[in-house]
């Protein structure tokens, strides 16, 4: 059963119109069929015209859509041969990071995401995919095999953070974020992220900093979530929607500024409607970024990335 968003009630209304109209008509009952015709098209042009001018807010809404598709919901639908590899071999399991080799149009590459669960039972077997420190050295690990291999690294980014928890704290959370994005920062094969759902903060950075990010377009990627910068700015969560527009948090403003390198387009009212075609886009874009850089020695891929995030606060 389809889950709507506040704001797209009146495409709901037209919507719910439309499938009672479609049940007389599948009972024989032809008298309605042009009345049925009129207000597809009608429901359709109405989400494609809300959907083109969404709002940073409503963006924000959409990134975080319970039945958007998730990390893996991608590996599924991209990957074939997926093994998946447990623990940090310092401390234990963490699963709201998932991390593996697998194929992907054949060839061999390794394969971190953040998983946020689909149900009440796998959100909290996951953590609703906010990390602890096991996860980022689980990613590290990852990581240092792909070198090891010479194995291209996909970045599956869709988390609100890292675990902001006490036991995180103590383990070393800033430190292990930190050994996490200087290992992506440092790897001598090509890696490449997407923002699938929600970027959030250094609990994103510590996998994305790759020689490509993209992002779906209608995903967010920001430093703290809306919520949380209107408390800290004003004290005031309630003001979320007007943070979420100065932070300039969108796929299309981050792109402006040159922080991405790539904008992947939804199918027209959000992933959530058509995961499969959302999932084969992004399939295209990583396959076209890696074979991009797939002739770039070690040295030059690592310069590449290197010159990238060194350039961006010069174009902002």
């Amino acid at each position: 059963m389809r889950s709507y968003l506040d704001f797209e009630k009146p495409v709901a209304d037209l919507e719910t119109k439309v499938e009672e109209l479609r049940a007389q008509w599948k009972q024989g009952d032809d008298g309605v069929s042009e009345e049925l015709t009129r207000l597809e098209i009608r429901a359709e042009k109405a989400l494609a015209e809300l959907y083109a001018a969404l709002t940073p807010w409503q963006k924000t809404l959409v990134a975080r859509h319970p039945q958007r598709p998730h990390c893996s919901d991608f590996i599924a639908g991209l990957l074939k041969d997926f093994t998946p590899l447990s623990g940090d071999r310092l401390f234990g399991e963490d699963a709201a990071i998932v991390g593996g080799f697998a194929r992907f149009h054949g060839s061999p590459v390794c394969v971190i995401g953040q998983e946020k669960g689909a149900d009440t039972e796998s959100r909290l077997k996951h953590n609703f995919g906010m990390a602890r420190p096991e996860g980022y050295r689980k990613a590290i690990r990852v990581m240092e095999l792909a070198d090891r291999f010479s194995l291209p690294v996909i970045s599956l980014v869709d988390t609100a953070g890292a675990f902001p928890g006490v036991d995180a704290e103590e383990r070393g959370q800033a430190e292990a974020i930190a050994r996490s994005t200087e290992k992506s920062l440092s790897l001598g094969v090509p890696n490449v992220a997407v923002i699938i759902g929600e970027g959030g903060s250094g609990g994103a950075i510590a996998i994305a900093t790759c020689n490509r990010v993209m992002m779906l377009e209608h995903a967010i990627y920001t430093v703290a979530s809306p919520e949380a910068s209107a408390s800290i700015l004003w004290r005031d969560t309630t003001k979320a929607q007007e943070a979420a527009t100065n932070m300039k948090i969108t796929a299309q403003d981050l792109f402006k500024f040159g922080l991405i390198d790539a904008i992947v387009e939804e199918p027209v009212g959000g992933a959530h409607r058509n995961p499969a075609a959302a999932i084969t886009a992004a399939g295209d874009a990583i396959a076209a970024a890696l074979e991009a850089l797939g002739n770039l020695s070690p040295d030059a891929i690592r310069e590449a990335r290197a010159d990238k995030f060194m350039a961006m606060g010069k174009k902002v």
